[in-house]
């Protein structure tokens, strides 16, 4: 189960930069061979990667590799076939058809690999519930750095809400996770508080990271309080003593989409919280 709210992205051509990452508090950090490097470095890039993902934490390791359609793409693939310890989620960029995601598969021939493709155009928006639906598809980012360029308007919250809005009824009919882009404004701190609330409030469950100095104002928007964290315990106790049907908790109606949703909070946090005493 996917179960991330901070996803770093660290660039696959610094590999110095990835164990750094890790010691940060982000629930997984993505190692791109995509938009990070540059074409004369793929290569490079793709062969230090495939190296030392044996030598990373490996449940908090992700790939993200290049566009199927690029020679750089269906080399990133192969080499991931011929790694002895692939990474255990793998994020696609640029998808628009849900066959694409067939084909990572046969490809890959690993079910135990998640797949995370970006929906990053208009085309592939309007496949987004096809796409969403593959059997191994783990979770969806929505890329909103090239949607906002398609659409000419800003990387920004306002013009891109309709966009966002389509994405997340597309997760929810396919029951994922959505993952938003990386708020790119580095130094706004308050802008970033700002748009993690309101994606959260949309139904985004992650926010991708560009830098570790965001991570913890995401954890801090998608994370739960001490008193969320109680509630959740205390409802999910009474939901299982009445044998898990719906039933009526402190005026709410509780059931089974509801328990679930709180069960995935919880382990979140539990997570995170192992991660943090490790770190310490």
């Amino acid at each position: 189960m996917f179960a991330a709210s901070s996803i770093l992205f660290v660039p696959g051509s610094r590999v110095d930069r990835i164990a750094k990452a890790l010691g940060s508090a982000a629930d997984l950090v993505c190692i791109d061979l995509e938009d990070a490097v540059a074409a004369t470095d793929k290569d490079s890039a793709r062969e230090a990667v495939m190296a030392g993902l044996g030598s990373w934490d490996r449940p908090r390791i992700a790939v993200r590799i290049n566009g199927l359609m690029t020679r750089a793409g269906l080399r990133d693939l192969i080499a991931l076939t011929e790694c002895a310890t692939p990474p255990p989620l793998l994020f696609v960029p640029m998808v628009e058809q849900a066959s694409e995601m067939a084909q990572v598969a046969r490809i890959l021939d690993n079910p135990a690999i998640g797949l995370v493709p970006l929906i990053e155009t208009v085309k592939g928006l309007r496949n987004a519930h096809l796409v969403a639906a593959q059997p191994q598809v783990a979770a969806m980012m929505f890329g909103g750095g090239d949607f906002s360029a398609q659409l000419g308007v800003d990387l920004a919250f306002d013009p891109l809400l309709v966009a966002r809005g389509q994405f997340i009824m597309a997760c929810a009919d396919a029951g994922v996770p959505a993952i938003d882009v990386p708020f790119v404004k580095l130094d706004d701190a308050e802008g970033l508080a700002d748009e993690c609330r309101r994606v959260r409030a949309l139904g985004f469950a992650a926010k991708a990271a560009i830098h570790p100095a965001q991570v913890d104002a995401i954890n801090t928007s998608f994370g739960a309080d001490a008193e969320a964290l109680a509630e959740a315990h205390e409802a999910i106790a009474a939901y299982e003593a009445a044998g898990g049907m719906a039933i009526r908790h402190k005026g709410k109606m509780l059931e089974a989409p509801i328990v679930a949703r709180m069960r995935a909070m919880l382990s979140r946090e539990a997570k995170r919280n192992e991660r943090t005493m490790m770190n310490a």
